[in-house]
């Protein structure tokens, strides 16, 4: 049975250069996959061009109508939506989110069988696919730049304009850092790109014992997880699944790394129940040493409470002023400053495109031709006939508004 995918032209405003494939592992899915047939919605802003796409033999067209499969990255607006089919892309509703609910609503009108990335799952719920790595890679890259601009010291260039994370890395290997502490938590995706960097530039990783005991006359950094940062109330020492399980039971005890930490990179995913990792009144601390915050993972008002607000790639870097708990300009020399942009893959389009691909080509594309046999479809699916999926059925209130 032959399936015809289209691989569809992002609208959404401002504009996302990425895509699911780049020509070549889109050539790569065609030659895996006999049965699948590709078509190639025409886009001016896509980072790989229409041209390279027909070099290798795709159709390229205004007229996607006639697929079955419509994929993309970014929300589609609403009068884009072709009713009766398939689409993959990042739709922002399985948390509620009060702006996309009229589109769950007209995917839901238009009999749309929608997946998102996000739901992208296998059995025990561990996401498949994202650009997380790549939001890890240009986020320490931004850190690395902010703190060249808080001080003077170095003018890196914006990540966007360069064309991968060679380029980033190259930059980075200009600068002369000064003897920093530089503090990363986390240990997913996210975390483990910010580590490329770091161990790109030759900055030498210790333990937690030495990073809070140890003055060093280089730069160092130090990678930390939950049950460095957290600790049991009754004080006793248990792992990571009694951590998720019972985060109530826990206290922050990251205070102990602010106060030797000059850069710190928040890579970390943030579980609702857990301790903050620092509080304002933390902040307000004269021990509190952290100057420099890339806050990857972004919870706004959250579990690091100088990120006051998401910011932007055009304007990435704000203050943050510990007495007053506001925003100020970020050379004022109280100011803690602060890089939080929360979609910061846009900025390294051409790598997280072709990583992106690698990911749904192995786990996605073939369930739609081994009858699913993984489950990562049915466990994906959020709508089908017009109905949410049992799974997804927690997102009624939410649609009825």
């Amino acid at each position: 049975m032959n399936i015809k995918f289209a691989i569809i032209k992002e609208r959404k405003n401002p504009p996302d250069r990425r895509v699911v494939f780049s020509p070549t592992k889109l050539a790569e899915a065609r030659d895996n996959l006999p049965q699948a047939e590709f078509k190639v919605e025409a886009s001016d802003i896509r980072v790989f061009p229409d041209a390279a796409y027909r070099a290798l033999d795709f159709e390229v067209t205004e007229d996607i109508s006639d697929c079955d499969v419509m994929i993309g990255v970014k929300e589609v607006p609403i009068d884009a939506l072709i009713p009766n089919r398939k689409y993959f892309f990042f739709s922002h509703t399985i948390k509620k989110q009060p702006y996309n609910r009229k589109l769950l609503k007209a995917i839901l009108e238009k009999n749309i069988e929608l997946y998102d990335h996000e739901t992208i799952v296998n059995q025990k719920g561990f996401r498949l696919i994202g650009f997380g790595r790549y939001a890890g890679i240009v986020g320490a890259y931004n850190g690395f730049r902010a703190w060249g601009l808080k001080y003077d010291s170095w003018h890196l260039p914006k990540a966007g304009p360069l064309p991968n994370q060679a380029a980033l890395i190259e930059e980075l290997n200009k600068i002369n850092l000064p003897n920093i502490k530089i503090l990363l938590t986390g240990s997913g995706k996210v975390s483990n790109g910010a580590k490329e960097m770091l161990d790109a530039m030759h900055i030498k990783p210790v333990s937690v014992v030495d990073y809070l005991n140890k003055v060093y006359n280089e730069p160092i950094y130090c990678k930390i997880d939950v049950l460095d940062y957290n600790k049991r109330e009754d004080g006793g020492v248990l792992n990571n699944a009694d951590f998720y399980n019972n985060p109530e039971d826990y206290v922050s005890n990251f205070m102990r790394f602010a106060k030797v930490t000059d850069y710190y990179i928040a890579g970390h995913f943030y579980g609702d129940g857990a301790p903050y990792l620092y509080t304002r009144d933390d902040v307000k601390c004269p021990d509190f040493n952290i100057r420099v915050v890339a806050d990857i993972s972004c919870d706004v008002d959250g579990p690091v409470a100088t990120t006051l607000r998401a910011s932007t790639i055009a304007d990435p870097i704000y203050g943050y002023d510990p007495q007053t708990e506001s925003e100020v300009d970020y050379k004022n020399e109280n100011a803690i400053t602060v890089m939080a942009v929360d979609n910061l893959p846009c900025e390294l389009p051409q790598d997280a495109s072709e990583g992106f691909g690698e990911q749904f080509l192995q786990h996605v594309l073939p369930a739609f031709f081994n009858g699913d046999e993984d489950g990562v479809l049915n466990r994906a699916k959020i709508t089908e006939n017009g109905k949410l999926t049992d799974r997804f059925s927690y997102l009624q209130d939410y649609v009825d508004g």
